[in-house]
């Protein structure tokens, strides 16, 4: 009965083997053809496009992916630079937390008509597009420039057709300071000039802001870190400077 019972087995387990030898050629031959027929190939995709989508997937399109999308850091593609995420920082150097149409918005409610060549909204857009080149809190920089022209408005020293928008050049009693052919070249003067406090680094485009140098000559290795570290040197005697430029920033994202 064991001669038999071991017989029996061995029969079982050749005809698993056989089957599975006449059935490899088989589906080796399925996948090729799978691969290489159109006609398969076709009804595949097909079946694919009209499969019901997984609960997983479903998921992940309706609540992950939107999530995602919202907490998305916008880091510039030319320079390395950290991601700013929190509204407690105050860095020079990051990426923006508000958002055009944030800023656009706080301009527009506190200076309805911006005595400006082009829209609100292309200033904005300017102001990001040449912070995120450099490595610039956009953001933050557009509050600077709404504080040294007052939204906008202008009264001082600088006039509106300098399109210098940080007072670059002025020192009061009547001196205007620099003049920039486009409101682009005015915005990317003023982002360079950060740049030239806040990084060694030169600018990844050719330099238009005419104290660039002068920066860089005096500062040497050393940079500022945080928009307070402006007090008293981007505006003299400039007291309480950053801290009101980062105050307008905060403004932004509670409006």
């Amino acid at each position: 009965m064991r001669l038999e019972g071991k017989r029996l087995k061995n029969f079982i387990a050749a005809g698993v083997l056989g089957m599975f030898a006449f059935s490899f050629p088989l589906t080796a031959h399925a996948n090729v053809k799978r691969i290489h027929d159109p006609k398969v190939e076709a009804k595949s995709i097909q079946r694919e496009e009209n499969r019901i989508p997984t609960l997983r997937e479903q998921v992940e399109k309706v609540v992950i992916a939107p999530v995602k999308e919202a907490f998305k850091v916008d880091v510039p593609e030319n320079v390395s630079v950290k991601p700013t995420v929190s509204v407690s920082d105050t860095s020079i150097i990051g990426t923006p937390i508000a958002t055009q149409k944030q800023c656009v918005k706080y301009l527009l409610r506190n200076n309805p008509n911006p005595n400006l060549p082009v829209s609100a909204e292309q200033i904005v857009a300017y102001y990001y597009e040449e912070g995120r080149r450099e490595g610039i809190r956009p953001d933050v920089a557009f509050c600077q420039a709404l504080k040294e022209t007052g939204f906008f408005r202008y009264g001082g020293d600088v006039v509106p057709e300098q399109n210098n928008y940080c007072g670059l050049g002025t020192t009061g009693g009547g001196v205007k300071g620099e003049y920039f052919a486009t409101p682009q070249i005015g915005v990317r003067a003023h982002i360079q000039h950060l740049l030239a406090y806040s990084s060694t680094r030169r600018p990844t485009t050719p330099v238009v802001d005419p104290r660039y140098s002068l920066v860089r000559q005096a500062y040497g290795s050393r940079t500022l870190g945080t928009w307070q570290d402006l007090n008293g040197r981007w505006a003299v005697p400039g007291n309480y400077y950053g801290q009101e430029i980062l105050s307008m920033f905060r403004d932004i994202l509670v409006q």
